[in-house]
């Protein structure tokens, strides 16, 4: 089937995350049950024009969906039609007359420095195996600025504390090298010490649970929300709150943009603009605050 041949391409051609293509067949098989059940039961996607492709546009908005979750789906289409117009399957791409719905720019969440100080301060206070890891969880993401993923498909030989780098594998199974401190070696070696005693068999993964297994992405997200909860009222306490600080805090300590750019692993500039604008907005609150004619 077309649908099947397109998932195959992004999985193994483009080297798409099996996450990712998930998420691009749950939007085209949803679409397709939009066509079916809404314009015509015999309706293939191929047949579809860029007028039923509006309608669902603006059933989704009206069942709540955000302009952001709705434009995420219309990714999800122009990559098909690309597909299928490529293979001349269709003569005509339908998403050259789609526009998605316009979105408010959001500014990332993150910590200020001090917040974090706090709350490395009072992690290191706890002793065990599980406290230390958690520590060295947070200060990594805090650290390195690498994503959730990134983090769990760590192994234990990406981390090499000769050298004091990591071997990231990011989106798309594109690779790149991040550098770390003095303090985070040191946190790496006690941590391996740690785990060494405490877990006598575990698995290659850098991260380990108290079982020897692979710390999964929803337990290292618990953790970091618990934690964050202790110094922070931020309505979004995830991982991606550290690696937005990680962002922020370089920019506003002198780093260059395209530094920061190849360290977050983005592949355009324009992703990693959105922290300049946070850090501008930081610089108006101190104007603020410090200008007596402000």
């Amino acid at each position: 089937m077309l649908k099947d041949s397109f998932f195959t391409y992004l999985r193994f051609e483009r080297n798409y995350s099996q996450a990712t293509v998930d998420s691009y067949r749950a939007d085209i098989v949803q679409f397709e049950d939009f066509l079916k059940g809404e314009i015509d039961e015999n309706r293939t996607l191929e047949a579809a024009d860029a007028a039923m492709i509006r309608q669902w546009e603006m059933s989704l908005l009206e069942c709540g969906y955000s302009p952001s979750s709705v434009n995420r789906k219309l990714s999800s289409l122009r990559a098909f039609y690309r597909y299928l117009l490529k293979r001349q399957v269709i003569q005509m791409n339908p998403m050259q007359k789609v526009v998605g719905p316009k979105e408010k720019k959001r500014l990332p969440c993150f910590l200020r420095e001090s917040e974090m100080d706090a709350l490395l301060d009072e992690m290191a206070q706890e002793e065990g195996f599980i406290p230390c890891r958690d520590r060295l969880v947070v200060e990594m993401f805090y650290v390195t600025g690498i994503r959730r993923a990134e983090l769990v498909a760590l192994d234990d030989e990406d981390v090499d504390v000769v050298s004091c780098q990591l071997k990231v594998t990011g989106k798309r199974n594109k690779q790149r090298i991040v550098p770390f401190g003095a303090e985070l070696k040191k946190l790496i070696v006690d941590y391996r010490e740690m785990r060494g005693a405490a877990v006598p068999a575990f698995s290659p993964a850098f991260f380990v649970s108290a079982k020897g297994e692979r710390l999964r992405a929803d337990q290292v997200y618990g953790l970091v929300k618990k934690n964050l909860a202790k110094v922070t009222t931020l309505k979004k306490k995830s991982p991606h709150v550290l690696r937005h600080t990680f962002a922020t805090v370089m920019l506003n300590n002198g780093a260059g943009i395209e530094s920061v750019k190849e360290l977050l692993g983005h592949d355009s500039l324009s992703t990693t603009g959105i922290y300049a604008h946070t850090t501008f907005e930081e610089l108006k609150k101190v104007y603020k605050q410090a200008h007596p004619r402000a």
